[in-house]
């Protein structure tokens, strides 16, 4: 008697179905979306609080460099990484009253001797080469020497014969300083830098 072959051959097994793919419902595509709008709002108001404030420049005592009614980003938080310096064009809290904000440009530090002559600024005895004041914007008036306290700037405005500056209400406490302007962005045709 022959053995009973006992191999055998295994069938492939009949492929199931496959599962229609699943559409999210508007439920989860709303929570997603409004997953995403938070964490943009969130680093928005991150970037806006401690980092770059949009603020509007009301007046010309910056012109040509910076416009009346300019929109502009300052830095809050650079001058944490690095020292104020002469030409830096920074917004502080004015003086005489610290609800109103003025944008000028730093032409003391702590320390420096400033004496203007007929217009032309002296800083420890050497005239300051200022290439942002055209003449048409220059005040040919005289100011006697003084000295920069420490923890303090000497403010000027570009548009001298225009300009509330240090001139006026002497030098500013570096607590008063909010940022440095860094960003024009409107109107679109002074977008770029502020110089």
């Amino acid at each position: 008697m022959e053995p009973e072959n006992t191999e055998t051959t295994e069938q492939p097994a009949a492929a199931a179905p496959s599962a229609p793919p699943l559409r999210p419902n508007v439920a989860q595509i709303l929570r997603v979306w409004l997953g995403n709008l938070v964490i943009v709002l969130l680093f928005a108001g991150f970037f806006i609080v401690f980092l770059y404030q949009p603020v509007k420049v009301e007046g010309t005592s910056m012109m040509p460099g910076v416009d009346d009614q300019e929109r502009i980003f300052i830095n809050k938080f650079v001058y944490r990484l690095e020292p104020i310096s002469r030409g830096d064009v920074i917004v502080f809290r004015y003086p005489l009253d610290t609800s109103k904000s003025f944008i000028k440009r730093v032409i003391g530090l702590a320390g420096d001797k400033i004496r203007i002559e007929k217009g032309l600024v002296y800083v420890n005895g050497e005239p300051l080469t200022e290439d942002y004041v055209p003449s048409q914007y220059a005040d040919w008036s005289s100011q006697p020497e003084i000295t920069v306290p420490q923890g303090y700037y000497f403010m000027l405005g570009d548009h001298r014969n225009l300009s509330k500056d240090s001139r006026e209400f002497g030098p500013v406490a570096q607590s008063y300083v909010v940022g440095k302007a860094v960003f024009g962005y409107w109107p679109i045709e002074k977008v770029g830098t502020v110089k």
